[in-house]
């Protein structure tokens, strides 16, 4: 499960690239109670949203030549120039080259075999989100791709990811988790898109989901909805897992929302 005791490979951050920041801080703090906090005048508008003090995620406004508002998940990486490489070795691009964040650490952002973006965080004076796996941050991601077994060679050999077969309802759930980590240590599942109805021969490629846990699936829905969001797929629950529901911002970015099972012994 996602933690912030941060390994090479694990998700470690996570931001929105948004037309208009201050439509994105009013409809995410009413759906999570995040308070977007700017980074600083040398940070280009790149703030951070914080839950009680700790950052949850981080957010800018971007322009549509940086592409369309999008969630971004960053998996944590010891060198970043070498993750690149590692990356079009396997077929994979490099969008944005590793670049130094100041003293906080450096990014790059690159795009899978599939041409699925994401990022990596390689760390400095910031590790990672402060939280992970509470009510109003990141408690899972996932990858919607046409080929799985593509998804999972190309993970594989850029970051050291290993996926397993988990049993499912209706057949298997490929999980992610890095590279000797164990189970235990499953941050995030591949899928193919025709698992969304609403992305089922949709010509909007692949892509990462992040999910976001909270109190009341329905609760969250129905105000993502009154602050001018979209339901992407319905309220469903899933033995096992919890009750999961796909949405979107009012900008359009895609992210999915969860209240956990219980953990069973």
């Amino acid at each position: 499960m996602l933690t912030t005791r941060f390994v090479n490979g694990a998700p470690n951050w996570v931001d929105v690239g948004t037309s208009d920041i201050g439509r994105a801080s009013a409809f995410y703090g009413a759906l999570f109670g995040w308070r977007f906090r700017s980074a600083g005048p040398d940070a280009g508008g790149y703030g951070f949203f914080q839950l009680d003090g700790r950052t949850a995620a981080g957010g800018m406004q971007t322009t549509p030549e940086q592409g369309p508002p999008s969630w971004t998940v960053y998996f944590q990486s010891a060198d970043a120039e070498d993750t690149c490489k590692a990356v079009e070795l396997a077929h994979g691009r490099v969008l944005f080259p590793p670049m130094d964040v100041m003293s906080q650490g450096t990014m790059a952002i690159l795009a899978d075999s599939a041409g699925a973006p994401f990022g990596v965080w390689q760390p400095g004076q910031i590790k990672g989100v402060d939280m992970a796996g509470d009510p109003g941050s990141l408690r899972w991601v996932e990858l919607h791709t046409p080929d799985e077994a593509a998804a999972a060679a190309f993970y594989g050999a850029a970051l050291g990811l290993e996926t397993s077969a988990v049993p499912f309802p209706g057949g298997t759930y490929t999980c992610v988790n890095p590279a000797g980590a164990g189970q235990e240590s499953m941050f995030g599942g591949i899928v193919p898109p025709d698992d969304d109805p609403e992305e089922a021969g949709a010509a909007s490629g692949a892509y990462w989901l992040p999910y976001f846990e909270v109190d009341d699936v329905d609760t969250a829905v129905a105000r993502a909805v009154e602050m001018g969001g979209s339901v992407r797929r319905a309220a469903v629950d899933l033995p096992g897992v919890g009750r999961i529901a796909s949405l979107a911002d009012p900008d359009g970015a895609r992210f999915a929302v969860m209240r956990s099972a219980p953990r069973q012994a």
